[in-house]
């Protein structure tokens, strides 16, 4: 299996990225082009497009909160003006981030969401700090925010069921066009939430995969982890009848686009399929299985890690097979489980004996 078409797709995209970054940093001071020229060799170019959007959310919270920059542009901006800048003016922005306005839209951000720019901000100031660009950096005494846990989201093994089912069998009593769409799409719909129940692959994961990417001698897909990371994953058997099938059913009849050849699942528009579509199409059928959860393939991806930390207990394979880079990042998400285990031990060691 060569590698050349996965790079390919994945390199299209990174050049992507690349070309919005350079299209928002013509809207940012001069000075940030260092910054992102510094960072480009540790991170994606999704990676720094995240990073950019969050810096320039932070400038235009300066330019509508901040009496210093009263009718300045953003491009006005310089160095010397975040000189200035105290602890305050941070905690300020970090208060402002909970819900703030621009050009007539209503922004919001969670804990995460306000840690993950904060992050991104300290990132910047420190880039600055360590060349002597900067001598006072208010980000490093503002504390970090604290995030409370939160509970997984996940399918029950009923729910699992129940999804799978409808997904074969959703279609038995349609007629008419619907009926036609769902026959059409089967294979590939069974397919698709078979791969993430049964691997735990992110949905940009899935996206990326090729057909050269399948190998059913050693019943593994090779993907691209986030920062470009090459990995194969294992799958068992239910995975390899769901794949086998709709590429012997299904695919095998696709007259791809131009430059589309290679994709393993495809669009209606025989395109290789898209995030947002795998998206809306895993909400159209979970929302008929559970009105009380809302799932994403994220929360089918926790599903799986679930699943496999209750049959095996090994929290470092759980994260070595969701590709998770810190085994904390693990731990941290199935602890509630762990605290489960425990509490069952309290009734498992019996003191007395039954008369």
């Amino acid at each position: 299996m060569g590698t050349s078409n996965v790079q390919t797709y994945h390199q299209s995209t990174s050049n992507q990225n690349t070309v919005k970054l350079r299209e928002l940093l013509k809207t940012m001071p001069s000075f940030c082009r260092d910054y992102f020229r510094g960072i480009e060799p540790t991170t994606t170019a999704k990676t720094r497009i995240g990073y950019g959007y969050d810096i320039r959310t932070f400038f235009r919270f300066l330019l509508s909160e901040n009496p210093s920059f009263k009718n300045a542009q953003m491009t006005d901006i310089c160095l010397s003006d975040l000189d200035q800048l105290q602890p305050v003016d941070i905690e300020e922005y970090l208060e402002y981030l909970k819900y703030y306005t621009y050009d007539g839209q209503v922004f919001t951000n969670d804990e995460r969401g306000i840690k993950r720019k904060f992050a991104s901000l300290r990132s910047f100031f420190l880039y600055y700090q360590k060349r002597d660009l900067l001598r006072h950096n208010p980000t490093v005494v503002v504390d970090m925010p604290k995030l409370h846990d939160r509970e997984i989201i996940r399918l029950d093994a009923d729910e699992v069921s129940d999804l799978l089912e409808l997904v074969e069998h959703g279609g038995d009593h349609l007629s008419g066009m619907k009926k036609v769409y769902y026959e059409k799409n089967k294979q590939r719909n069974i397919a698709i939430f078979t791969l993430f129940l049964g691997t735990g692959i992110r949905v940009s994961e899935c996206v990326g995969l090729d057909i050269e990417d399948v190998d059913f001698k050693n019943n593994r897909i090779r993907i691209i982890r986030k920062g470009g990371k090459e990995e194969y994953v294992y799958f068992g058997e239910e995975v390899a009848n769901a794949l086998k099938s709709y590429i012997t059913e299904e695919r095998v009849h696709v007259k791809p686009r131009e430059g589309h050849e290679h994709a393993l699942f495809y669009s209606i528009q025989k395109r290789r399929i898209s995030v947002q579509a795998i998206e809306n199409l895993v909400n159209e059928y979970t929302s008929q299985i559970t009105s009380f959860k809302h799932i994403t393939p994220h929360k089918l991806r926790s599903t799986y890690g679930t699943a496999l930390y209750q049959q095996t207990g090994d929290i470092y394979l759980v994260a070595e097979v969701l590709g998770h880079n810190d085994v904390n990042t693990t731990r941290k998400h199935y602890a509630a489980m762990d605290d489960e285990q425990k509490r069952s031990a309290a009734d498992a060691v019996t003191l007395h004996k039954k008369r």
